[in-house]
């Protein structure tokens, strides 16, 4: 076993000395050793039940003959932090999940890795981590929040965030913004559509790093404790095995997700981490792959934030495995593919059950629009690409005039204060990688619009990302950014921007001559953040267009 390099030989004598100090006996140190990374914190409640889930995972090595060892990594709420700099933190969280998880399973080398994930960043965080210590691993979700209710009607975060924009437009009154707030969010588990979390987690079972259905079973169904229970043996077979993330995560595998993003209208949030996971597998995918497969690919999950139906829905209409065997019956996918248990894809959905009269998930013959959710442009305005997620939009063409903003702060101030119009093509910048730093989302400037009334006739344009419960003509991923002087730094207050989803094209229709001249004059502003993780990670990020990674 690996771990003998640790537990093994007269000279590892101090090293089992130690350990027996937190308990072990003569019979564990010849268990095979389990590094279980837990992203759990008491300070949201996507990841507030893991501690739980951990517990009920190392029994279930004890079980399958393992010995386990938990340690911690950071997670970050998206939904707390969202429109503060605190959202600069949450990219950056994904790189230091997966720094935690590599550095962790080398010290100790350890002979399997295991990953409890929940909000958004840990999700590909821990894919990450287990791709670079390529020892038997599972990434395994923690599951989704239980809808909220309120007057017959279903909650989610996302309805707190649009009842913000219409209460600033004066449609909510103070006491039903206080009612929402208070019904939306029931208990632990991460944010109810497919959104970012519920995106990945269902990439996590299309990649093969979690056992087929494992990551439909909400937070709170008292199906989950057994499930992880489960998983554990799940795991002891890969290890006696040696079924290694790398044996089995092939490129087709990552075309098969990209495929399942497009076919639910996921988060655009999957392009950036789905490049930056691939990475970790040398494998190199290209905004172009993104565009090709979603173009092929049609949607086939009715969820939000486009739809009507919400994660726990999903698993009661049958789940993450009904959407795979959908996509497999309609050659959308490569069924073949393997996973973490020694069986393809197809295999582990051919008995899946579907629940009678379900309406979440429909057939490609009978699908909801014709092509995928995912949507990358390029033009004079996004050279290196820009992504749009065209589930949430009706309006595939848009002309507009600039409103430009160098903060989100500025954005959020003019559509709280009716500032924009129909027409308005708002522009944020300088809140890239770079220039946040941390590519902060947006979903507070896009649903406050949404919820103001004016998301069909507003098109908004950023270097920075997007929610995955974002909807409307909202294009994030805008490269080069600001921060290294892309075009979108030469923007100007009234420029025409135009937008044309069908050509894949976001032009700024301004004279070259005009833009360089503007170039001319151009400087870039200061960095906040010079010193510290902020600072090393402005100086090493990478483009969106290749995942937002440290180089």
């Amino acid at each position: 076993m690996r771990s003998d390099r640790i537990k093994v030989g007269p000279q590892q004598a101090p090293a089992r000395s130690m350990l027996r100090a937190i308990g072990l006996t003569d019979a564990d140190f010849k268990r095979p050793w389990v590094g279980v990374v837990n992203t759990w914190t008491d300070g949201m409640p996507c990841n507030y039940h893991l501690r739980d889930l951990a517990v009920d995972f190392k029994a279930g090595c004890l079980e399958a003959g393992l010995m386990s060892f938990e340690f911690g990594a950071p997670a970050i709420s998206d939904g707390i932090s969202m429109g503060t700099p605190g959202m600069r933190a949450s990219l950056v969280s994904r790189e230091v999940i997966a720094d935690s998880i590599e550095l962790v399973a080398q010290g100790y080398m350890y002979d399997a890795m295991v990953a409890l994930v929940a909000c958004d960043k840990t999700n590909p965080g821990g894919v990450m981590g287990v791709l670079r210590a390529n020892v038997p691993s599972l990434v395994l979700y923690g599951g989704s929040i239980a809808p909220g209710r309120l007057n017959g009607k279903t909650l989610t975060v996302v309805s707190v965030f649009e009842a913000v924009g219409g209460h600033a437009a004066g449609k909510v009154s103070d006491a039903e913004l206080l009612e929402i707030e208070m019904a939306a969010i029931p208990g632990a588990g991460a944010c109810g559509g497919q959104y970012t979390a519920n995106t990945m987690s269902m990439v996590l079972e299309v990649l093969g790093l979690a056992p087929v259905g494992y990551n439909s079973i909400p937070a709170t169904a008292p199906e989950k404790k057994d499930a992880t229970r489960k998983a554990a043996h799940v795991l002891a077979d890969a290890i006696k095995h040696d079924r290694k993330p790398l044996d089995f995560v092939t490129k087709q595998s990552f075309f098969n997700a990209i495929a399942a993003v497009a076919a639910t209208g996921g988060s655009t949030n999957a392009v950036l981490h789905l490049i930056a996971m691939a990475r970790e597998a040398n494998i190199r995918l290209e905004l172009a792959d993104f565009d090709r497969i979603s173009r092929a690919t049609p949607v086939i999950a009715d969820m939000r934030p486009w739809g009507q139906y919400t994660a726990w829905e999903l698993w009661e209409a049958g789940g993450i495995p009904l959407i795979i065997k959908r996509l497999i019956d309609g050659g959308l996918i490569d069924g073949s593919q393997m996973t973490v248990t020694g069986k393809s894809l197809e295999d582990e959905v051919r008995d899946v059950v579907e629940t009678p009269g379900q309406k979440v998930v429909v057939t490609k013959e009978t699908a909801f629009k014709p092509t995928g959710g995912l949507c990358i442009l390029t033009g004079s305005l996004a050279p290196d690409g820009s992504v749009l997620k065209l589930a949430g939009t009706e309006r595939k063409q848009f002309t507009g005039k600039a409103r430009v903003f160098d903060t989100e702060e500025a954005a959020m101030k003019a559509v709280l204060e009716k500032q924009l119009k129909p027409g308005d093509v708002v522009v944020i910048r300088y809140v890239g990688p770079k220039g946040a730093p941390g590519m902060p989302e947006m979903l507070s400037v896009t649903s406050a619009i949404v919820g103001e009334g004016i998301g069909a006739d507003v098109a908004l344009v950023t270097d920075g990302r997007f929610s995955g419960g974002t909807k409307g003509l909202m294009i994030g991923h805008v490269a080069p950014e600001a921060q290294v002087g892309g075009p979108i730094a030469l923007v100007q207050e009234g420029d025409t921007i135009h937008i044309d989803c069908d050509a894949g094209t976001l032009q700024l229709e301004v004279n070259s001559e005009v833009l360089e001249s503007r170039r001319a004059v151009w400087v870039a502003p200061p960095l906040e953040f010079t010193t510290g993780l902020f600072g090393r990670y402005a100086r090493l990020v990478s483009s969106a267009k290749d995942g937002a990674v440290l180089e």
